[in-house]
């Protein structure tokens, strides 16, 4: 008689199969052709994961006995298109129809410890295949064409109890490659999985190895992290584990820090709710971002990325700037400022990209910007400036400023809400009257260098920023009072002498 343990993968078994429906007919055609010449093939990894957990994986992983060359040539007549991804590490790529297809020759892997690139060697078996693997729950197969289910290091069993481990010593494994504690701390983000206890246990001790790995794969595993189902649950890993020290070492330093309420939460745990809230406040991810200026806030299609990084990091610059005030507040002026900055240096370390890193940066600087509304004693001119300053990033702002209120008291939760919601209107009707996010002064360059007499060059472009400020404080004012400010402007600069 079964256990209730084994009837439950049984379950998760035929349910998986189930799943994989769709592309059984695929894979058991390329297991014949691979059958038939004498090779084995399996379907391995995170397809099999996925099928278990109820997801849909992009790609069909598969392994093979054949080494690359066979590879192509028992699937040349068969493939729609087919090329070469890794010979050396023995990976073909193929497409049959829709389904996009990776098959690798089983691997036996040596690793010198030094370094995180492995010595190749191809292999011949699939359990020894299996063991190499990062974790259990991808170190399961399905052998085709057979559909018979490979799982030496009870991957299933973890899986049924959402724990992440490694198929042999976990120290071992991170040894071969550290950046597998990197994958731990995205696993649990993405499908919700706990760390087995000596799983955490080799992270913590083996943390300082991340310093092999290079800054574009740690901020990929990151990158993944953070658009994760649960990117809070993945931090707090990185963080308690010590993995973060090495990536980003800035979520550590929060931990020490008491907020400016003395709610007996420290700024870590304030970042993490608020970037748990902006999470909450994303758009549905097919929401239309061209459909901008109907939708209160904006759309924000989640998960997104640069929304995520901000509500994060936003704080990041208040250790630098705490002070102790004598009345015994705590004070952490410009820490906005020292925020932005420390967050471009932070993002250029991990080699993201010019605009993701100037985005989130911008961000991390505004987002105190709107507690100067008050009560909304702000000018229309200031909702202009309010606007243009965010440009791009407005819809954004408007949901990390409403994610950042994190306090427990709620008639000022609610007062904040309202207050907030009165800026959106403001700001809705202000764009509808003069199209605010296409504000331009009412001179263009040609303008101004006809009235002035100047060239091209620096001093136009100053002459063209005070117009544009003037166009934003004032409002449309037409092209006559837009010279007149122009020449009182330039009278002005003559009197200085510039």
């Amino acid at each position: 008689m079964s256990s209730p343990a084994q009837t439950q993968i049984d379950d998760l078994l035929k349910e998986a199969v189930r799943r994989l429906a769709p592309v059984l007919p695929v894979l058991g055609e390329l297991g014949e052709i691979f059958a038939a010449a004498g090779h084995e093939l399996a379907l391995v990894g995170g397809p099999v994961r996925d099928a278990f957990l109820g997801r849909c994986a992009p790609d069909l992983d598969l392994t093979t006995s054949a080494r690359p060359e066979e590879i192509e040539k028992l699937t040349a007549g068969w493939a729609d298109a087919q090329w070469d991804v890794g010979r050396a590490f023995g990976t073909i790529a193929l497409r049959k129809g829709a389904d996009l297809i990776e098959i690798t020759t089983y691997r036996a892997d040596s690793y010198d410890h030094t370094t995180r690139k492995p010595t190749v060697e191809f292999g011949d078996d699939l359990v020894a295949d299996l063991v190499r693997r990062d974790f259990t729950v991808n170190a399961m197969a399905l052998r085709l064409p057979s559909l018979e289910f490979v799982d030496p290091h009870g991957g299933l069993a973890d899986l049924a109890a959402r724990r992440l481990d490694t198929p042999g010593a976990p120290e071992v494994s991170f040894a071969d490659d550290p950046l597998r504690m990197m994958r731990a701390a995205r696993f649990v983000s993405q499908i919700g999985f706990d760390l087995a206890p000596e799983v955490r246990t080799a992270m913590v001790e083996m943390a300082e190895s991340l310093g092999m790995v290079s800054a574009e794969r740690l901020r990929d595993e990151f990158t993944k992290l953070m658009l994760g189902a649960d990117p809070v649950a993945g931090i707090r890993v990185m963080v308690d584990t010590g993995l973060a020290e090495r990536v980003v070492p800035e979520l550590s330093a929060l931990r020490l820090e008491i907020d400016e309420h003395h709610r007996h939460k420290d700024v870590y745990e304030h970042s993490l709710t608020v970037l748990r809230q902006a999470i909450a406040l994303e758009s549905a991810p097919d929401a239309d971002p061209d459909e901008d200026a109907g939708v209160v806030g904006g759309v924000v299609p989640g998960p997104d990325l640069v929304l995520r990084l901000a509500a994060l990091l936003h704080d990041i610059g208040k250790p630098p700037t705490r002070r102790f005030e004598s009345g015994g507040g705590v004070s952490f002026h410009h820490h906005e400022v020292v925020g932005a900055k420390m967050t471009t240096r932070r993002m250029r370390a991990l080699r993201y990209d010019k605009e993701t890193t100037r985005s989130v940066a911008r961000l991390v600087e505004l987002h105190l910007r709107f507690h100067g509304y008050g009560g909304g004693e702000w000018t229309d001119s200031a909702v202009r400036r309010y606007v243009t300053d965010a440009g791009p990033m407005l819809s954004r702002l408007h949901r990390l400023t409403r994610a950042d209120c994190t306090t427990r008291n709620a008639k000022k939760a609610a007062r904040l809400w309202r207050t907030y919601d009165e800026l959106e209107a403001r700001i809705a009707r202000l764009t509808a009257e003069e199209e605010l996010k296409k504000v331009r002064p009412e001179l263009d360059g040609n303008d101004i260098s006809a009235i002035l007499g100047i060239p091209p060059g620096p001093v136009l472009g100053r002459a063209y920023k005070h117009l544009l400020a003037f166009r934003l404080d004032a409002g449309p004012v037409g092209k006559e009072a837009a010279e007149a400010e122009l020449r009182r402007w330039w009278a002005e600069q003559a009197e200085c002498g510039d």
